[in-house]
Order: C-alpha cells, then sequence, then structure tokens
C-alpha cells in the first residue's frame, strides 16, 4: 500500500492546524499569542487547551500521558500518568486538566545534575514548552500524549537541556532585534535560530548485535580486524539501497512524518551499512526535540524490523564514524534568513555585520564551540581524516572569501563573484549557472548558502549544547556591536569601520583549504588557533571566567550550572571509559582467550595425532600457527592483566579532572594495548571457533 504523505504528516502532532480545528476560537487565539509572542496563559485557556488535547489523544488511542523533558543524560526522560480520575462510586472518569498540561513533579534525585541537588531533595518540576507541540507516540504495544517540557529543580536550576537552549534562543533573539532595528527593520518582532541536523547512523543484523557485547554495553566494537575490504572502494556513498534497508527506511519515515518531522533526504553514507537522514529547517527547540525523535525512532523501528540502529560517533574502527552536522542560521517572524547573502553580498551591509558577527565569535570562543562536540565516542572521530579536524576554522567560500579580502585589502567591497555556465560538453544536458562558491567538506564551520553548517557535532548528541553556545556566543558579538552601533553618530560609517575591523581581527580563522592536512595543522599553530584533541582537554572551556561571564550576562547558565555541567561531563567520560574498559574485559576473560585456547588445543591435537601415525609428513605449518596463536595469547593475557589493575585503579579516585584524564591517559591505551593482539589472533583463528561475529559479518551482511 502506497504511503499518502499528505495524509498522514502531522497526523500525531498537536500542532497549529489541529488547535485551530479544536479550540473555540478566544481560547485559539489567546494560545497562539502565547505561542508567537510569550505572552502569559490564561490558567482557563490552559484547562481548555488540556481538555481538548486530552480529548484529541483519547481518540488516537492513548491512555496516558507524559511531561517529556531532556535530563543531562543526553536522552529524553518520561514518567507516564493515566488520564483516569476515580470517583467514589468506584468508576472513574478522564480527565487532563490545564494544571497538568503546564506543570509536572517527576523526581529530580536521580537525574545527573553535577552538585547541584542532594540525593535526598527530590522535587523537581516540568515546565511545558508550548512552542514545541505535543505528539502521539505510537509502538507495537503502547500509545501515548507526550508533552515537550524544561525540567528544572526545586530552586529553579536548570537540570535540562531545554532550558538553557530557550535562555540562549531568546539571548540572541533580543541582540538580533537591536541589530536590525538599526537597519531600520520596526517591524520584525523576534528572531530565531533555524536548525537542520543530518542525522548519520550505522544498520545491522539484530542477531549478529546480539552476539556481540560490546555492541550492547557500550555501542561500539571493541574488538574486531578489518574485512579484506571496508570503504576504500568508495561504492557504498550515495549507491543503491540494499532492499532490507528501504524496507526499514520506508517505516522509518512513515514514523517520523506522522510526528510532523520533515524527514527530505536519505542515502547511504561513505561507511559499509552506513546511512543518513536529514529533514527541512525549523525552530531551534523544535528541531532540537524532533532530532531525539529521531534517534529515538530510528532506534525502535530498526528492532522491529530485525536490524539494531548504532548511533554511535565510531561503532567500527577504520571506517568512517557518524556525525550530526547541525546546519543554523537567523531567521526573522517575518521569514527574512540574516544568513542570506544576496545576489550581491558586497552590497548587503546588514549581511556583513551578522556574518562578521558570526566570524568575530567563532574566533574568540572556539574552546567553547569545541567543547560543544565534546562526547567520549566523538574523541575516536574528530580530525581522523574523516571528519572535521579537532581544529576550530571557518569556510566562507570564492565568492565570501573575495569580499572579506576586498574589506581588509581595500577597506571596502565592490564587487562580488558570480557562479559561472555548467557547460559539460554534451549537447543534450542542460546548461545552467553554477553556484558562486564550492563546498568544503573538510571544514568544522562551513558557509554554505545561506546558513553555517557546524559539522564537528558527535552522532550520538543532542544537539541542543552546540546551538546553546552558538546561541550564546553570537548574542555577546551582536550586543558588543549594538552597544557600539547605537553610540554611533554617523551610523553608515560606524557600521563600514566596525565590519571591516572585525573581519581584519579575526581573519585567522578563515580557512578554505583542507582540514585534513599535516600542513593545515601546522599553519593553524602559527595563527595561534587551539587545538584540542579531546574530550578530557576541551571540558575546562566551560568554567573559565570569560565562560562565566558571558553565560550569566545573557542569562542562559548561572555558575553554578556551568560547574555542573562540567562535573557531569567527567563524569560521563570516566564511565563510559569505565564501561568500555570492563566489557573488553569480560569479552578477553570470558571469550576470546578460552576460545583461543581451545584453538591452540585443536592445533596440538592435529600435530601429535599426525605424528602418532609415524609417517614423515611435515607439521611445520600446524606448528608455527599453533606458536603464533600461542605468542598473541600471552600478550593479549598481559595486556589483560594491565587493563584490569589500571581499570581498578582509576575506579578508586575521586571523580573529576584527574580520574577523567587517567582514563584518557592510561586506561584507554590500556585498552588499546589489548586490543591489538586479540585482533591478531582474529586473523589466525577459524572462523568457526572465533566466538562472536566479524566486522565482515556485521557490515557487509545487513
Amino acid at each position: 500500500m502506497k504511503t499518502n504523505v499528505k495524509e498522514i504528516f502531522g497526523s500525531n502532532v498537536f500542532n497549529e492546524a489541529t488547535m485551530k480545528e479544536r479550540l473555540p476560537k478566544p481560547a485559539y487565539k489567546k494560545m497562539k499569542a502565547t505561542i508567537d509572542a510569550g505572552a502569559e496563559l490564561d490558567p482557563e485557556v490552559a484547562d481548555i487547551v488540556a481538555h481538548e488535547m486530552k480529548e484529541w489523544a483519547i481518540e488516537k488511542g492513548a491512555t496516558h500521558f507524559t511531561h517529556w523533558f531532556q535530563p543531562l543524560t543526553g536522552i529524553t526522560a518520561e514518567k507516564h500518568d493515566a488520564f483516569i480520575d476515580p470517583q467514589s462510586d468506584g468508576t472513574t472518569l478522564l480527565r487532563f486538566s490545564g494544571k497538568e498540561l503546564i506543570k509536572g513533579e517527576p523526581d529530580a534525585s536521580s537525574f545527573p545534575s553535577g552538585g547541584l541537588r542532594a540525593t535526598c531533595e527530590a522535587r523537581g518540576y516540568t515546565a511545558w514548552d508550548c512552542t514545541s507541540p505535543a505528539f502521539i507516540k505510537e509502538t507495537p504495544h503502547f500509545t501515548i500524549l507526550c508533552i515537550p517540557t524544561a525540567f528544572c529543580s526545586y530552586k529553579g536550576e536548570a537540570l535540562d537541556k531545554k532550558t538553557p537552549l530557550l535562555r540562549s534562543m531568546q539571548a540572541l533573539d533580543v541582540q538580533a532585534i537591536r541589530i536590525l532595528r538599526l537597519f531600520g527593520n520596526k517591524t520584525a518582532q523576534h528572531v530565531t535560530t533555524s536548525v537542520g541536523p543530518e542525522q548519520e547512523y550505522f544498520l545491522v543484523d539484530k542477531e549478529k548485535y546480539l552476539k556481540r557485547k560490546d555492541l550492547i554495553f557500550t555501542g561500539r566494537t571493541l574488538f574486531g580486524a578489518m574485512p579484506p575490504k571496508g570503504q576504500e572502494m568508495d561504492d557504498h556513498y550515495f549507491g543503491t539501497i540494499p532492499e532490507r534497508i528501504l524496507g526499514f527506511m520506508e517505516k522509518f519515515n512513515q514514523e517520523m512524518w506522522k510526528l510532523g518531522i520533515s524527514a527530505k533526504t536519505q542515502h547511504n553514507e561513505v561507511a559499509p551499512a552506513q546511512h543518513e537522514i536529514a529533514p527541512i529547517y525549523d525552530q531551534n527547540n523544535v528541531a532540537t526535540d524532533h532530532n531525539q525523535l529521531v534517534m529515538e525512532t530510528a532506534q525502535r523501528v530498526a528492532d522491529e524490523v530485525g536490524l539494531k540502529c548504532l548511533l554511535h560517533e565510531k561503532p567500527f574502527a577504520g571506517i568512517n564514524g557518524s556525525g550530526k552536522h547541525n546546519n543554523w542560521s537567523m531567521v526573522t517572524d517575518e521569514g527574512e534568513n540574516l544568513m542570506d547573502p544576496g545576489k550581491t553580498p558586497h552590497e548587503n551591509m546588514q549581511f556583513l555585520l551578522f556574518l562578521a558577527a558570526v566570524i568575530r565569535a567563532v574566533d574568540e570562543h572556539a574552546d567553547l564551540l569545541r567543547l560543544s562536540a565534546s562526547t567520549p565516542g566523538n574523541d575516536h572521530r574528530l580530525g581522523a581524516n574523516e571528519a572535521p579536524p579537532a581544529i576550530i576554522s571557518i569556510f566562507l567560500g570564492e565568492q565570501l572569501d573575495d569580499v572579506v579580502e576586498q574589506f581588509v585589502d581595500a577597506g571596502e567591497a565592490t564587487s562580488s563573484l558570480e557562479g559561472e555556465e555548467y557547460v559539460s560538453g554534451v549537447h543534450s544536458l542542460p546548461h545552467f549557472k553554477k553556484d558562486a562558491t564550492d563546498r568544503n567538506r573538510t571544514s568544522p564551520f562551513a558557509f554554505t548558502g545561506n546558513k553555517f553548517e557546524f559539522r564537528m557535532v558527535g552522532s550520538t548528541q543532542s544537539i541542543a549544547d552546540p546551538n546553546i553556545i552558538l546561541n550564546t556566543i553570537v548574542a555577546e558579538v551582536l550586543c558588543d556591536m549594538a552597544d557600539q552601533l547605537e553610540e554611533a553618530e554617523d551610523f553608515e560609517m560606524a557600521l563600514h569601520d566596525m565590519i571591516k575591523k572585525t573581519i581584519t581581527d579575526h581573519k585567522r580563522v578563515i580557512f578554505n583549504g583542507d582540514g585534513y592536512s599535516d600542513e593545515w595543522v601546522a599553519e593553524a599553530e602559527k595563527r595561534g588557533l587551539p587545538n584540542i584533541k579531546c574530550m578530557v582537554d576541551a571540558i575546562p572551556a566551560l568554567t573559565t571566567s570569560t565562560a562565566i561571564s558571558i553565560f550569566e550576562k545573557h542569562g542562559v547558565y548561572t555558575e553554578a550550572e556551568l560547574e555542573a555541567r562540567a562535573e557531569v561531563m567527567y563524569e560521563t567520560y570516566s564511565k563510559t571509559i569505565h564501561i568500555e574498559a570492563l566489557t573488553m574485559i569480560d569479552m578477553a576473560k570470558k571469550q576470546i582467550i578460552p576460545s583461543c585456547i581451545k584453538y591452540q588445543t585443536s592445533l596440538a591435537d592435529s600435530i601429535n595425532t599426525v605424528k602418532a601415525t609415524g609417517a614423515a609428513i611435515d607439521t611445520s605449518v600446524q606448528e608455527t600457527l599453533m606458536s603464533d596463536v600461542a605468542a598473541n595469547i600471552k600478550d593479549a593475557f598481559a595486556a589483560l592483566k594491565e587493563l584490569e589493575d589500571v581499570t581498578a585503579a582509576a575506579e578508586k579516585m575521586d571523580e573529576g579532572p584527574d580520574q577523567g584524564r587517567y582514563y584518557h591517559d592510561v586506561v584507554f591505551a590500556a585498552m588499546d594495548a589489548l586490543r591489538k593482539p586479540a585482533d591478531k589472533l582474529e586473523m589466525l583463528v577459524a572462523k568457526e571457533d572465533w566466538p562472536f561475529p566479524s566486522y565482515g559479518d556485521l557490515i557487509f551482511e545487513v
């Protein structure tokens, strides 16, 4: 049966169209004002909205509702409450009040808080984010009404990712409007950040997945020799999608479309078994909610069709990992994209000012941007000749780079490069005008026509973190610019001088070349650009005096909230590596070494059997093979003991920077030392004797 996309799109969303249809006109108008302008919601209107939302959800088959929120775990959380309201006569009514819609009280004690909350302080609150529509989540066994919410402590500290994201959006809105007023725009009321996150993922067979403890416990393979073929033929990228994967994608798309997620593009990615999904842009907080649903839905649908979706940034060593390209721009409520250069960007002074603000923000706060893309998994990916390097730089492309150079060299820009005519040399193929600039896939922060693509973000991450930082650092620069321009006697002259000075002072962060090259690493060092290579090195950026000052100034984070998040990040890193180390120990002790000893014994039995015949048969091959197996078993066992010792030592350390550093420098190195002989053994031991599926089994037999 063919899918009617128009019919199902948004069918499980209590969106504006649904509200307009179901709410009384006065209630709808007040609700719309709350969403669009932030007007306070009348409690009576909240009751009306709650009632209609409940009726709509029940019609969809829901019996429960949940305040759906995003704690510091990076995933979503939900507590289910039934609509039932028991009566004294033993019957029940189905009710849902405005109070229940607006506020919830979950247990806040067991979520990561970085010391903001003591274990005994359990109370927390969820608050309805009415700018992100409620939705119905359907699974094969359950249907529930989900209400997107923020999550804070009893004392008001943000315990989630949604609250600071909304604060950062508000901060950028305020400062961007100040700039627009200076350019004579008196009608725009709001500037929102528009985001489109591309999501990469792997699909593997579920039965094979369940035979790999490392995939189950950590999301990535901790052991595994490369198969004869990887991605070197470049034949998977954009290749024909296998039927089994297409079946998954069809169901995946349907589920997303029902949730109002504008899934637009799907294709094979570079690595075998790797794929990508990309949506159309949406308001920042809605895009963040949607991306969480994309990850959750992908995993659920894959499981339903006998597959497993791997979101880890580097599930397989030796082939490309997965990222999440965060496409970011600023848009007014009138639909003007402030990152659109127009046909003649050299004349578009408003665009050039906003462009200069982004360039300055990225240069001055590169450490914070690098931090925003830091996860234990992303440490395997960044700078690995498959993803952007760990050095933050900006790609502008030929057209804008030329405009920038004109400002720096001549003090003003008088022309803009135009795209040339595409000529294929084939008469039957169409001629068209090419873009004015190429794309750079090695840049971590690339301008791509009317937006910036932040390509460092890890595939498992909530996009809230990078957007909180991006919104805040740009708001800070716009604030400083507005302060100066508002005091200027000659706006045009001050504007021109500000653009020139900003671009000249921060030109060092612009790089249009190959970000993967060793030459760029050396050049970046000469320019004074930071090269922060791992998560443990990145975390301190969150609590510098500069960071604290900026975040507090714009009301995004308090100093206590920043320190808490740094503590959570150190804890997350250490616990992640600890779980990986324990998993390696378990697999090596219970699977790999016993299987190899068993194989070694079979070789010895073979040699003894042949020699027992008394025949002059050469057994040197078996003896050499047995010797190689024995040597690698010995190396693996020694590395195993070392990993056990250093893991035990790390576990005894106090949580924090020192423990994180020890896990990075010592435990991780010991894990690598164990993997090397184990992967050699995989290439020596007969396939039927190896205890779990190989790389080839996982990525080529889907």
